[in-house]
C-alpha cells in the first residue's frame, strides 16, 4: 500500500503553512512560578471525576472543569472566540481531526519542550494527531480503532463465518439479504465512519507536499473503496436506516441489520441502543482488501489540547498527560464515557472485559489488535467541518440513489480546495 508521509513534514510545511495563514503565533506567554492554576474545556463523560482526583493528589497544579457544548455543537467556536478574545483556557477537549483546523487559526501553543519524553507512552498513530510537523500541541487521550462488529446468532444460522476479506464481506451480504428481503448486511456510512472504511485502504484525503497542501480524496485508493461501497448499495445490500436513527437501532436489535463496521466506541453505541440484541453479538477483524492483511481504519479519538495563551504549559501538559495515563482516572472515562485508551500501558485495564453483550466475548482483544495496524500517516486536512459537511452532503444524496459515492468525494475535494484558497492557504493540485 502507497503511504503518503504527511506527518514527516517539516515546520516549514504543515504548521508553518497553517499559522502563516492566520499570521499568528503559536508561542503563548511564559509559565508564572508557584502554584499553577489552569482551566480546562470540555464535555465528555468522566471528565469533571478525573479533574477531581488530579487536583487531590497534585496540590501544586489545581485545573478547574468548566463543560461546553461538544466541539460541532458550538465548543469548538468558543474556543476559538475565547482564543481570540485572550482568555481561553489552557486546555481544551479537540478531536483529532479538528486539531489542524486550530492550528490553521493559530489557537494553539506548543509544548514539544515538555511533552516529547512521552511520545513512547501512545499508539503512534494516536501521537501523530497531536503532532504537526515536528511541534506537539497536546496529550492524546482516546482512539478508534475499527473492527467488525456482526449478529453471529445469525451469522451461525445461516452457515456464514466473520468474512476475512471485502470479497468475502459481500459474499457474505448478498447471502443475509437473500434469506430475508428485510435483511441487510449495513447501512450508510457518513463522514468520520466513512473516513475510516478510506483510512484502512490506504485512501488518505489530505497531505502537504512543499509548502502546499494537497486534497486526495478523489485518489485511486478512495475511487476502490467509493466503488465497492457502490457496489453494496446499488444491489440492494444496504439498509436504508440511517446510523444512529432509531430505525438503526431497531434494525441492530432484530437483526435485520447484520454487522456495523465501526470504531471500538461503537460497542457502547450497540449496547445502550439496541438492547434486544444482547448476547447476539460478537466482533471480529475488519476485512481485508487483501488476504492475509492485517490493516485497520480508525473513526474518532480526541486529545487534550494546549490553546495558545496559556501561562503554564508544563503544568497543563502534566495534567494532560495524567489524564490519559493514569490508569484508575482512564478507568473512570472507559466506565462513563466508553473511551478507549490511546496509551499503550492502558489497553489491559481490568475495564476492558468480557461483555455478556457480547455473549461474552472480550471484545477489547480484537481493538487492542487493530490498535497497532492503523496506518499513522493519516493526518486530517485544515477545515475538516466544512469538508465533512459537504461530504455528508453528497454522501446522503448517493446512498439514496441520487449521485454516487465518488461524485460526493469530487464535490467535497472541490468545495474543500475552493474554500482553502478563499482562506489564503496554499495549495497544490488536485489528485
Amino acid at each position: 500500500m502507497k503511504r503518503t508521509v504527511i506527518r514527516a513534514a517539516s515546520a516549514a510545511g504543515v504548521l508553518v503553512l497553517a499559522l502563516a495563514a492566520s499570521g499568528c503565533s503559536a508561542q503563548g506567554t511564559a509559565s508564572e512560578p508557584g502554584k499553577a492554576s489552569i482551566t480546562f474545556w470540555g464535555w465528555a463523560p468522566g471528565y469533571a471525576e478525573a479533574v477531581q482526583a488530579f487536583n487531590a493528589s497534585h496540590p501544586d497544579i489545581q485545573v478547574s472543569y468548566q463543560t461546553v457544548q461538544p466541539g460541532a455543537k458550538g465548543g469548538y467556536q468558543k474556543m476559538l472566540n475565547a482564543v481570540k478574545a485572550g482568555n481561553a483556557p489552557c486546555l481544551a477537549q479537540l478531536g483529532y481531526e479538528t486539531l489542524p483546523s486550530f492550528a490553521a487559526q493559530g489557537a494553539l501553543r506548543d509544548v514539544t519542550a515538555h511533552a516529547s519524553a512521552a511520545k513512547g507512552d501512545f499508539q503512534e498513530s494516536a501521537w501523530k494527531s497531536v503532532t504537526l510537523g515536528d511541534k506537539v500541541y497536546g496529550a492524546p487521550v482516546d482512539t478508534g480503532p475499527m473492527a467488525l462488529f456482526y449478529n453471529k446468532k445469525l451469522f451461525d444460522s445461516l452457515g456464514l463465518a466473520p468474512p476475512a476479506t471485502w470479497a468475502e464481506y459481500r459474499t457474505a451480504a448478498e447471502k443475509i439479504h437473500a434469506s430475508g428481503p428485510d435483511r441487510y448486511i449495513s447501512s450508510p456510512y457518513l463522514d468520520y465512519d466513512y473516513a475510516g472504511l478510506a483510512w484502512q485502504a490506504g485512501g488518505s484525503w489530505f497531505g502537504v507536499k512543499g509548502d502546499a497542501w494537497q486534497v486526495t480524496m478523489t485518489s485511486p485508493a478512495n475511487r476502490k473503496v467509493a466503488d465497492y461501497w457502490q457496489g453494496l448499495a446499488g444491489d440492494g445490500l444496504i439498509s436504508k436506516a440511517p446510523m444512529y436513527d432509531q430505525a438503526w437501532y431497531t434494525g441492530l436489535g432484530n437483526g435485520t441489520i447484520a454487522t456495523v463496521v465501526g470504531a471500538v466506541w461503537q460497542a457502547g453505541v450497540i449496547k445502550g441502543g439496541a438492547k434486544d440484541g444482547s448476547g447476539q453479538w460478537a466482533v471480529a477483524p475488519m476485512p481485508q482488501w487483501n488476504a492475509g492483511d492485517t490493516k485497520a481504519g480508525n473513526a474518532g479519538g480526541s486529545a487534550t489540547a494546549v490553546l495558545k495563551g496559556c501561562q503554564n504549559p508544563e503544568a497543563a501538559w502534566e495534567f494532560a498527560h495524567w489524564m490519559s495515563t493514569d490508569p484508575q482516572a482512564f478507568g473512570g472515562l472507559v466506565d462513563k464515557a466508553a473511551l478507549y485508551p490511546a496509551a499503550k500501558k492502558l489497553l489491559t485495564l481490568s475495564q476492558l472485559k468480557p461483555d455478556p453483550y457480547f455473549g461474552g466475548q472480550n471484545v477489547y482483544e480484537v481493538f487492542a489488535a487493530a490498535s497497532p495496524q492503523v496506518d499513522p500517516d493519516w493526518t486530517w486536512g485544515p477545515l475538516m467541518t466544512k469538508t465533512a459537511a459537504d461530504l455528508d452532503d453528497g454522501l446522503g444524496k448517493a446512498w439514496a440513489g441520487h449521485g454516487t459515492i465518488a461524485d460526493a468525494l469530487r464535490t467535497a475535494q472541490d468545495k474543500t480546495l475552493g474554500e482553502m484558497q478563499k482562506q489564503g492557504l496554499q495549495v497544490g493540485k488536485a489528485s
